[in-house]
This record gives C-alpha cells, sequence and structure tokens, in this order.
C-alpha cells in the first residue's frame, strides 16, 4: 500500500487498524456556509477566511494535505456531508444530540454561548415573556432555530427564517426583526463592532440545553480514520502554539476554547 500521503497521525492510527486498508489521503474536503464572521466568511475574490478558516487550513497543513473548501447553505450541510459532498463540515457547527444521530464529531475546536441581539433602547430580554408579540430572526439549520422554535415561538413570539446571517442582520437595522439570535461572540465580533450595529446591543449567554456551545467538526459516522487524524491534528496545534496564535489573530486575549 502506498502511504506517503499518509503523516504521523494517520500512521498512529494504522498501527492499531487491524486488518483495516486505510483511504490514501491527499486533499480534505471541508463543507462551509461562508456567512458567519469572524469564523467564516467570502473574500473580494470568492474564497473564504476567517477564524475556522484558518483552522481548518491549520489542520490540513498538520496533516500534509490540501484544503478543499465547498460552500453549502447551513441547514443543507448534513445532508450534503451524507452525500459525499465533501469529507468534513468545519463550519461554527454546534454538538448537539439530533445532530449526533446523524454524524459523528471531532473533539472541541472552541466554544461560544448563544443570544438574542437587540436595539440598546428596546429593554427586550432573551425570554418568551419579553418577546411576546414580536418579530425574531435566525439563520435556518441552526441550533438556534431550534430554540426558538421550541421556547419561544409557543410563548407568542413571532419566527422569521434566513438563508445567511447578513440577511438577518440587515432586517434587523431596516425594523423588520425586533431581535436576532445567533452565536453570541460572532454577533460581538462582526455587527456589533460595525456601523451598522452601533445602536444595537447583546443579550446575556442563555442556558439552555437546546443551545449548547460546544463547537466541532462534523464528519460522516463511522469514518474512524477521519476522526482520529483530525483529533490528532487538532491535539497538535494545540501542543505547538499555533491555535493560541490563530485565536490571538482574531480574539485576542480572549480564551475561546474555553470560554
Amino acid at each position: 500500500m502506498n502511504i506517503k500521503w499518509l503523516t504521523l497521525p494517520a500512521l498512529a492510527l494504522l498501527c492499531y487498524t487491524t486488518g483495516a486498508s486505510a483511504k490514501e489521503w491527499k486533499e480534505l474536503r471541508l463543507g462551509v456556509n461562508p456567512s458567519y464572521p469572524p469564523f467564516e466568511s467570502t473574500t473580494a475574490d470568492g474564497g473564504v477566511q476567517g477564524f475556522g478558516v484558518d483552522l481548518g487550513n491549520a489542520i490540513c497543513a498538520e496533516l500534509k494535505l490540501t484544503c478543499v473548501w465547498v460552500s453549502n447553505d447551513f441547514d443543507g450541510l448534513i445532508p450534503a456531508l451524507k452525500a459525499g459532498k465533501f469529507d468534513a463540515i468545519e463550519s461554527s457547527m454546534t454538538v448537539t444530540e439530533p445532530r449526533k444521530k446523524q454524524i459523528d464529531f471531532t473533539d472541541r475546536l472552541y466554544a461560544s454561548p448563544t443570544a438574542i441581539v437587540t436595539r440598546k433602547d428596546s429593554g427586550l430580554l432573551p425570554t418568551a415573556e419579553s418577546l411576546r408579540g414580536k418579530t425574531l430572526g435566525y439563520m435556518q439549520g441552526t441550533i438556534q432555530e431550534t430554540y426558538a422554535r421550541a421556547r419561544l415561538a409557543p410563548g407568542g413570539v413571532k419566527l422569521r427564517a434566513y438563508q445567511n446571517q447578513d440577511q438577518v442582520y440587515a432586517d434587523l437595522v431596516y425594523g423588520r426583526l425586533d431581535a436576532s439570535i445567533q452565536d453570541k461572540l460572532q454577533a460581538q465580533m462582526s455587527f456589533l463592532t460595525s456601523p451598522q450595529g452601533a445602536d444595537f446591543q447583546n443579550s446575556e449567554g442563555i442556558g439552555d440545553p437546546l443551545v449548547p456551545s460546544d463547537i466541532a467538526i462534523g464528519i460522516r459516522k463511522d469514518n474512524e480514520e477521519l476522526k482520529g487524524m483530525l483529533n490528532a491534528a487538532i491535539k497538535a496545534l494545540h501542543d505547538k502554539g499555533i491555535y493560541a496564535q490563530i485565536q490571538r489573530k482574531y480574539f485576542g486575549d480572549l480564551d475561546l476554547y474555553n470560554n
């Protein structure tokens, strides 16, 4: 078997894989929804950039593989992964029990709570009582959608789904929404620091089992070889200080891994 494309993490995995023929990896295709800065967004030339993208590229470099980014709507990432459109999902995907029934996940990449964004003078809180009769926007396919449908809609909150996060913020600015719900750090580091977000604020993080905070890379079920490779690469990024360098580039002294 030609193993020239396999790196140490993959070779180590082979050592305890009896009777299995490992795939000869040359590239790693990563599915991404590039509408969630500073984690994933589109560059002027049509490429992708952001904290998650840098982590993905660093993982590929550690494994000595070519990184290929495949853009996809967020709510279609899991179906596309299962259909073989790409090898893994690296797109700010939170680890949840429903998702774990469909796909597997690597070790944690980072953590971030969920919050709502409202105008500073609105007095609105992230509760059904406070938001009753108000319109709340979210990106479809997210854990925030699950939470809004289960916890807020029954209390009289009006919900509106969007294909990407930029559309959510645009309608919030134009007054078509009273609030939006998303990853707290994403809102803080992108929308709230922009001129359009000057009159808005984040709520406190929402503590609820429907909106856990751990983010990881999604992979197809029973792909233990790739899972082992990715976990070994993630550990290496921490051990070598590469993770800390990338984190500092986007978030300064914030410990995103233990956030």
